[in-house]
């Protein structure tokens, strides 16, 4: 009887069946299957460590990006009502500033006297993008244009400063953008979602990740300091187009006496922005990863924004918003001006042709007249009256305000009692003249505190001829309030105005369509070599 173990014969038996001998129960896959197992942990392998670069590299595009307060000053537009199809429009308000607070920007541009001092917004824009998502909008506001600038908090040093009426580059160093932005909601009544704000050196940066944008000139320029005429961006170019980046790019856009006036300055500006827009969408930029990638990298370098816009992914989703927009449907304006009457070197908004434009935003329509329908396109719901009953005439309170004050004119007197005393021949006896003063509105506006005294307000507007669109809930009142804007400075009833039509704006705001890629600059013959 063998006393060997079973086991020993079936180890010899699958030894030699393999050719081997020896090996105890350590029979090995089959090459197929190593060879899978290899691939699938290599592959795992790479796609963690895909995954984990790109989150690194979102992190580190996060980090990049700056951020603050959206609004720091007192402001009473509101937020506009979605259109049928739920949809409202976007408003973003880009600024560039002048800072002199680094190295790099002071090499730039500027004096070392300029070190330390807050910046000023030298260019303001507001971009209008429809609650559909069709047509787009620019408007500049020159930066010497004399406007009110509210109350503002600063939201880095707490220190507030008092409203006043000033030059509008100066609402930058009064509390941050954020006291740009509640400027302009003020002055215009447009709502404004985002703010976005560039300095001399993220131009420069942006301009050279883009790859250099197409301008022209009439004539040879030279923008450089004159006999009695200070400063100049530097900018010589021949006449003609070329391509223009980097510091060559931040001269094209700070360029002023050359092209005349802040006005052609700004015009000058809108001629790069169209052309750069351009640009892009023929690189395919929106599409390209690899072009996408360095955009973003520059991009969130080189711009502070609003802190609710303040990641990668909010700002991609707005730049897939504008993309849409074809070139043909994308308008660049600057708001009508006057000369100021208190500085001849200032300006100040031209009342009905600036008050146009920004009712045409206000009402979201097209500046331009190439989309399948022209005409008014008012957000759903500003007209609509209220379920909430109106009490009797009699015994309604309603606080009559006289906010006639513009920029280009000073207050009528009296208004306020003047219209309050017309309410009280209407029936309305508890109507009341609020003689405080100081106010100023573009806009005639009823204003009501909360639901319950919507119909009182609607109420106070019909009896008046006032459009529904200009009853506003605000917070600012406690009870129903009629201010009368510097839309109706005379007269007892108030003035009817045609809905602005798709493409009707002022010949005064110099319109540029962004597929006209014919425009050029004249050169103010002082500055031509």
């Amino acid at each position: 009887m063998s006393l060997a173990p079973r086991s020993g014969s079936s180890t010899a038996e699958s030894g030699g069946r393999h050719g081997g001998g020896g090996r105890r129960g350590t029979g090995r896959p089959p090459r197929r299957r190593r060879v899978l197992r290899w691939s699938a942990t290599v592959l795992a392998v790479v796609i963690l460590g895909t995954a984990t670069a790109g989150y690194l590299y979102y992190r580190h595009l996060n980090a990049n990006l700056e951020t603050g307060k959206r609004s720091s000053g007192d402001s009473k537009a509101e937020k506009p009502q979605p259109n049928a199809a739920g949809q409202t429009p976007l408003n973003i308000l880009l600024i560039g500033s002048d800072s002199r607070n680094s190295a790099e920007n002071l090499e730039l541009g500027g004096s070392k006297s300029s070190v330390g001092s807050k910046p000023l917004a030298d260019v303001q824009m507001l971009v209008h993008l429809s609650a559909d998502r069709k047509h787009a909008s620019v408007v500049s506001i020159p930066r010497d244009t004399r406007v009110d600038i509210p109350e503002c908090t600063d939201p880095e040093t707490g220190e507030t400063y008092p409203a006043t009426n000033t030059i509008i580059n100066a609402s930058l160093a009064r509390g941050g953008a954020g006291c740009t932005l509640a400027t302009w909601q003020n002055l215009t009544g447009v709502y404004i979602d985002h703010w976005m704000m560039i300095d001399f050196a993220g131009v420069v940066s942006m301009a050279d990740a883009v790859g250099g944008v197409e301008v022209c000139v009439n004539q040879n320029v030279h923008d450089r300091p004159l006999p009695g005429v200070p400063g100049g961006s530097g900018l010589k170019l021949k006449e003609g187009r070329q391509k223009v980046q980097g510091e060559k790019a931040l001269q094209w856009l700070r360029t002023r006496h050359a092209f005349f006036s802040d006005v052609g300055r700004a015009k000058a500006q809108h001629m790069y922005m169209n052309s750069m827009i351009r640009t892009l969408k023929e690189q395919n930029a929106f599409t390209d990863t690899g072009r996408l990638m360095n955009l973003a990298e520059t991009a969130t370098d080189a711009l502070k924004v609003s802190e609710e816009i303040g990641s990668v992914k909010k700002l991609y989703d707005l730049a897939m918003q504008l993309k849409t927009v074809p070139t043909n449907r994308i308008t660049m304006t600057t708001m009508p001006t006057d000369v100021d009457p208190q500085n001849a070197n200032h300006l100040v908004p031209a009342g009905e042709d600036a008050e146009k434009i920004w009712s045409m935003v206000r009402d979201d329509v097209a500046f331009d007249k190439n989309g399948k329908a022209a005409g008014s396109k008012k957000t759903s719901g500003t007209e609509k009256a209220s379920s909430d009953p109106a009490a009797d005439d009699a015994e309604i309170g309603v606080l009559v305000q006289n906010a006639t004050r513009s920029d280009a004119e000073g207050a009528v007197d009296r208004r306020a009692s003047e219209l309050a005393g017309l309410l009280v021949e209407k029936g309305f006896t508890r109507a009341a003249a609020d003689l405080t003063g100081g106010l100023s509105e573009e806009q005639t506006v009823v204003r009501y505190p909360s639901a319950e005294l919507e119909g009182d307000a609607q109420r106070i507007a019909k009896s008046l001829g006032i459009p529904l669109s200009s009853v506003k809930r605000s917070t600012d009142v406690s009870g129903v309030t009629l201010v009368v804007g510097a839309d109706w400075r005379t007269g007892t009833s108030y003035p009817k105005k045609s809905a602005p039509q798709a493409g009707e704006i002022p010949e005064s705001a110099d319109a540029i369509n962004g597929s006209d890629s014919g425009q050029c600059m004249d050169v103010y013959e002082p500055y031509r070599w």
